[in-house]
């Protein structure tokens, strides 16, 4: 390095180190005579006095630790036997103090005609001041690395926090203090003149949960940097201590020796501070500072966009419960349980919703619908079509009127949105249930015994797009609610999963309302943490669960139901073993037998008959001795009639086993369809079969 250098005019080295690193001496070394001769400086850099030196080439390597010798020996000799011309090296000669001082060896091996090395010749030159200031660049580079990632990391994972919790998330689970590279932190927000530490992360932090919310003012170092918008960097918890004694009992419980208070501050707006402790470090460079102030800044940013957000969702979220329900009424003969979930999305707007309407003659409107998008436009038009279609239920028009009327009414707003919705109107004393469907899902039944169904609804137009086209037809399904079963309707929110066909999602809806628990609210929990948890965060959601109320009977009387579908073989085969079962639990083995025949008599004559499933009721009657009651009915208003069957024939026989099994059967009208009934046990001495009913006999009859 010469007096031009660059780095000598700007101040990087100082003259001493500039002298060091260009201290070099010369060597010629006679092989044949084994003594070399070095010159004065060559020896200063070996540590030698020129005075006490002998020519021996031993001499100039005393200082250097044994192994240094041997493995410069070892490059010595490699060099010469292996007829190099030259070598080069680099070792550690230690000083009187200890400390090494580097030397590097750059020599040329000189050889006869022979190729034998007789003489060698080279430069030796002290590089202590190179190695030393190429290790502080390596140890600056790495620092600067560490530093690097620190901030890198911390603004990757503050990058997908979109809540404040979402932030204290990122600043204290799994990995965020190593993220800051900080053994500790307290995360503080300004809330109407008082400062609230909303997240402690660190080894016995919980100390300061004393601490957690008090008014703004200097008595605390965090607090008082909020208020000076200037950071504080502590290298002494005592000195901290005496600043502000209110704090010091809380110190000395802490492990930490060093902090820095920083106050958090976007686009000029103070939002909190934030205090980072250490326990190894005792001071703070420039870089370290410039650190903190910069993950000052990256904290505060993401804060302010995460305050932002819990604004929104909150102004949202009020919005939303406007124009939802405030109140569920009560309802007679069952229990009703309703969630919403909105999706994750800034605003939280959409334009799903429910309702459940009072209607004339004790029956329940209940409605599920879906308005297109996700804006405050889809929760505005939501609004105006829930109120509308209210207005036409409570009217007492049939299901499919008032879902043309809806139609009629969303065609008619300035608007160019649709909406699809399934309505039903529900006699929860019957079980009867009249449904409607415009585009939408329809409705699962879970029956007493846990099967799930999917009944087929005849389905509409979505409503608006119905009245534009000229499609305002609705058709009515009836459906039976049988005691103790279960109706859910839903928005696709709740089986929709990204890049999954929608037979995929009703599936696992069916499968999680079967596992589920009987009771509505708890059922509507089940599904909401089963399901919407699971992928139901990208669209809004829905959801209404209605039960009718089970109908046990008596412990002296005990009654089931049960629904069985049309063409269900294994639900004929569930029910007879159901009617069996039931037999034997309540005390009554002898009649299991002849119960599950006449069970399978009646259900196959409806289920071959007519149009539709059939309701299966089993009871006991206790007056005066304890008989059994069959009763299966079904939508037909045809009666069954006796026919003389041939020896060949196949069936025609269900009747004659009713007059061979039964002690009393009979029909009765019942609304739209009829009820086949048979008693099992002793018949009632006496009895008439009353207005209505068709009655035959058998044994006893």
């Amino acid at each position: 390095m010469t007096d031009d250098d660059p780095r000598a005019r700007s101040g990087e080295i100082g003259p001493a180190e500039w002298l060091a690193m260009n201290r070099t001496g010369s060597f010629d070394w006679d092989l044949d005579t084994g003594t070399i001769d070095v010159d004065a400086t060559g020896l200063l850099v070996f540590g030698v006095s020129p005075d006490g030196f002998d020519g021996r080439p031993v001499t100039l390597v005393e200082r250097l630790e044994p192994a240094e010798r041997m493995r410069l020996d070892r490059v010595v000799r490699a060099a010469v036997s292996g007829g190099d011309t030259s070598y080069s090296t680099h070792f550690p000669i230690p000083q009187d103090d200890g400390t090494p001082h580097w030397t590097h060896v750059l020599a040329r091996i000189l050889r006869d005609g022979d190729g034998r090395a007789h003489r060698i010749v080279g430069a030796v030159r002290d590089t202590t001041a190179e190695v030393s200031h190429a290790a502080f660049v390596q140890q600056l580079e790495k620092r600067r690395e560490v530093q690097t990632s620190i901030v890198e990391r911390t603004t990757h994972a503050l990058s997908r926090a979109v809540t404040v919790d979402d932030v204290t998330a990122a600043l204290t689970g799994p990995g965020g203090l190593a993220r800051l590279g900080a053994d500790g932190l307290a995360l503080g927000l300004v809330e109407n003149g008082s400062l609230n530490v909303i997240a402690l992360s660190g080894d016995r932090l919980e100390v300061l949960d004393g601490l957690r919310t008090r008014r703004l003012d200097r008595g605390l170092p965090l607090a008082e940097a909020v208020l000076s918008g200037r950071p504080r960097f502590v290298s002494s918890f005592t000195t901290l201590g005496r600043d502000f004694p209110e704090l010091a009992p809380y110190l000395e419980r802490l492990p930490f020796r060093a902090a820095c208070y920083l106050p958090l501050v976007a686009q000029a707006r103070s939002l909190g501070g934030m205090a980072l402790f250490y326990r190894g470090r005792t001071a703070f460079t420039a870089d370290e500072r410039n650190l903190a102030l910069g993950l000052a800044a990256i904290v505060a940013q993401s804060l302010q966009r995460a305050i932002l957000f819990d604004e929104e969702r909150e102004l949202a979220t009020g919005l939303q419960e406007t124009m939802l329900p405030r109140r569920i009424p009560e309802i007679t003969g069952g229990e009703i349980a309703v969630r919403y979930h909105a999706a994750w999305s800034g605003r939280q707007v959409g334009g799903d919703w429910y309702d459940v309407i009072a209607l004339p003659r004790g029956r329940v409107g209940i409605v599920v619908g879906d308005v297109q998008g996700h804006d405050t436009h889809a929760a505005a038009i939501m609004g105006q079509l829930r109120i509308a279609l209210r207005a036409y239920a409570g009217e007492g028009h049939a299901p499919s009127t008032v879902l043309a009327r809806a139609s009629r009414f969303l065609a008619e707003l300035d608007t160019n949105r649709f909406a699809t919705c399934t309505y039903a109107q529900v006699d929860l004393a019957s079980g009867t249930v009249r449904a409607v469907r415009a585009g939408h899902l329809g409705p699962l039944i879970r029956h007493t015994d846990g099967r799930v169904g999917q009944p087929k609804l005849r389905g509409g137009m979505p409503l608006g797009l119905a009245t534009v086209f000229g499609e305002e037809e609705f058709p009515e399904t009836r459906l039976d609610l049988v005691p103790g079963e279960t109706l859910v309707l839903c928005t696709d929110g709740l089986v929709e999963q990204p890049g999954t066909d929608i037979e995929a999602g009703l599936a696992a809806l069916s499968e999680a309302v079967s596992s589920g628990p009987p009771q509505a609210e708890a059922m509507a929990d089940h599904l909401s943490e089963r399901l919407w948890e699971r992928w139901g965060s990208g669209d809004d959601v829905a959801l209404l669960v209605l039960r009718r109320s089970p109908d046990p009977g008596t412990p002296r009387a005990p009654r089931i139901h049960q629904y069985i579908h049309q063409a269900d073989p294994q639900g004929l085969s569930d029910a007879r073993a159901a009617v069996g079962q039931a037999l034997r639990d309540w005390g009554m083995p002898e009649l299991s037998d002849d119960a599950e025949l006449l069970t399978g008599e009646l259900l196959v004559n409806v289920l071959l008959h007519t149009e539709g499933g059939a309701v299966l009721t089993l009871e006991v009657l206790p007056e005066p001795v304890r008989r059994v009651r069959l009763s299966v009915q079904d939508r037909s208003s045809a009666w069954p009639r006796r026919r003389t069957p041939g020896e060949a024939a196949t069936s025609g026989r269900g009747l004659l086993l009713m007059d061979a099994l039964a002690s009393r059967w009979g029909v009765e009208p019942r609304g739209e369809g009829k009820a086949v009934w048979c008693e099992i046990g002793p018949a009632r001495v006496g009895a008439d079969a009353g207005a209505g009913t068709a009655e035959g006999s058998g044994r006893g009859g």
